[in-house]
């Protein structure tokens, strides 16, 4: 048994306090994340801060058309919402993609971003890990390695971002806002979570004494064009081996914007700006989604068991903006590995 205390927050302000305060505490919502962690002896909080009661559910719209996701919204909740649906479909497919239904119920907005890697090695205390305890080594270099990352890795972190919910908000270029002692600060989507380098044990910019509050997203949601394309092994309850959040905004067959998000391949959700810009003012064809598709893995490295994945990923991304340009977005019941 891990001992532990526990205290509620009475509001943001309170919750910072707290955590300042103790530099080994953690926060809990849905806990869908940090109990497996707990029972699996890699997290070891000196106390829990439960959040679950502040006012953080709400999502509501900006003066500027876009939308303010609340921390604490509930990802079913979020996905089924009509305004999500109809403005920003990608997100909803997204998270309908992940987990079972009871998860979802569960987790959190904010807790999905802060959601660690399913690396077998992190979770198993028996082995170095980096990411667990610096300076021990990376079983997964010379392990088993298929489900590992292709893109961003280093020699001392080879371990993937699990969340389908923060593909489709990289390419939604969303916004991230969090409150610490020194008030609230706004961090970029593509600059929230971190490549490992050689300080994997760090997933996100988030400072130790910060939280999430909510997620913005701009007023532009392509809710025309678009798909959420997930590549498993089995077709629930499974992380992805590659996904594809895919959006374009067409003037009859050709690009005017593209924006285009990979999960399941790195230590965060992969985008290059670079390859995004070069796809405007192309004609949106097979031609043209092959070579973004090359482009964008072209700095891929596979290991031992996981090379499959670059041409695996190569093929989904071309049917991802292919559905994308033909506005026939993914169905999330038929995305299995055979």
């Amino acid at each position: 048994m891990i001992n532990f205390q526990y205290a509620r927050a009475s509001d943001v302000a309170d919750a910072v306090r707290m955590i300042a305060a103790d530099p080994a505490a953690k926060f809990i919502a849905g806990g869908t994340n940090l109990i497996d962690l707990m029972k699996e002896d890699v997290e070891r909080p000196s106390r829990l801060i439960d959040i679950s009661r502040l006012p953080l559910n709400t999502v509501e719209e900006t003066a500027d058309g876009g939308v303010r996701i609340g921390a604490l919204v509930p990802n079913s909740d979020l996905a089924f919402l009509p305004l999500i649906g109809e403005r920003y479909p990608m997100l909803a497919s997204a998270i309908l993609a992940g987990a079972s239904a009871q998860l979802r119920n569960m987790a959190s907005t904010g807790g999905n971003l802060l959601q660690r890697t399913r690396c077998y090695y992190f979770y198993d205390t028996a082995t170095p890990c980096n990411k667990r305890e610096p300076g021990t080594g990376c079983s997964a270099l010379h392990g088993l390695n298929r489900m590992h990352a292709i893109l961003g890795t280093s020699e001392s972190c080879i371990a993937t971002h699990p969340s389908d919910m923060c593909v489709a908000l990289a390419a939604l270029d969303a916004t991230v806002y969090v409150t610490g002692p020194k008030g609230e600060r706004a961090i970029a989507f593509s600059d929230f979570h971190r490549l490992p380098g050689n300080t994997p044990a760090r997933d996100t910019n988030l400072r130790a004494d910060e939280i999430v509050t909510a997620v913005q997203l701009p007023a532009k949601g392509f809710a025309r064009n678009y798909t959420y394309l997930k590549i498993r092994d089995r077709l629930s309850y499974a992380f992805a081996l590659v996904s594809v959040a895919a959006a374009l905004e067409l003037d009859g067959d050709t690009i005017k914007e593209a924006r285009l998000a990979l999960g399941g391949v790195a230590h965060k959700p992969w985008r290059d700006a670079d390859v995004e810009a070069s796809l405007r003012g192309r004609t949106a064809n097979r031609a043209t989604f092959t070579h973004a598709a090359e482009e964008l893995l072209r700095e891929a490295k596979g290991y031992a068991h996981n090379g499959f994945k670059i041409d695996l990923a190569r093929r989904a991304i071309v049917r991802a903006l292919t559905q994308a340009a033909h506005g026939t977005p993914q169905s999330q019941s038929s995305k299995k590995v055979r």
